[in-house]
C-alpha cells in the first residue's frame, strides 16, 4: 500500500493529515533502516523545521493504531519504526543497534502456542540477533 492509499483510508476514518504528518508516513515507506523517533523527527525537520517531536511521537502512535506500520521495541533501546506492518522477522545487530528484515515464510506455531498455553494467539514475533557485516568488519581490523 502506498502513502495515497493509506492517506486516503485515514481521512475516510477522520483523521486530519498535515503535510508534516504525510512527510513521516512517506519516509517510512521509503526506508527499509527501520528507523527511531530521532531519526525520523531530524529527517523531517529538514524539510519542515518548524515540526516538534511531539508530532513525530503522535504520529507514529496514530499510524501505528491504525496498523500502517510496526514499532519494535527493544526494552531500554529506542523503539525503531517499520513501515511494512505485515508480519515479518528481522535480524538486530548486537553491537550498533541496526535493524533489517529477514524475509522468509512465517513460522506457522501460532496454533500449537494457543493448544499448549491456552492463550488465544494474536500473532507471534521473532527476531535474530548478531553482528551486522560492518560491525563484523570493524572486528577483524
Amino acid at each position: 500500500m502506498d502513502a495515497i492509499d493509506i492517506l486516503r483510508k485515514l481521512k475516510d476514518k477522520g483523521v486530519r493529515f498535515t503535510p508534516q504528518r504525510q512527510a513521516i508516513l512517506e519516509f517510512l515507506l521509503a526506508t527499509e533502516s527501520h528507523p527511531t523517533a530521532e531519526e525520523i523527527y531530524q529527517h523531517v525537520k529538514a524539510k519542515f523545521p518548524g515540526v516538534s517531536l511531539g508530532t513525530i511521537y503522535n504520529t507514529l502512535n496514530m499510524l501505528k493504531e491504525h496498523g500502517h506500520i510496526l514499532e519494535l521495541s527493544y526494552g531500554d533501546m529506542s523503539s525503531r519504526f517499520d513501515g511494512n506492518p505485515d508480519n515479518h522477522y528481522h535480524i538486530v545487530c548486537s553491537k550498533c543497534g541496526r535493524v533489517v528484515d529477514f524475509h522468509r515464510p512465517l513460522l506457522e506455531v501460532d496454533q500449537e502456542a494457543e493448544e499448549i498455553s491456552g492463550f488465544r494467539i494474536i500473532g507471534h514475533r521473532m527476531e535474530f540477533y548478531g553482528l551486522c557485516p560492518e560491525c563484523r568488519q570493524g572486528e577483524m581490523n
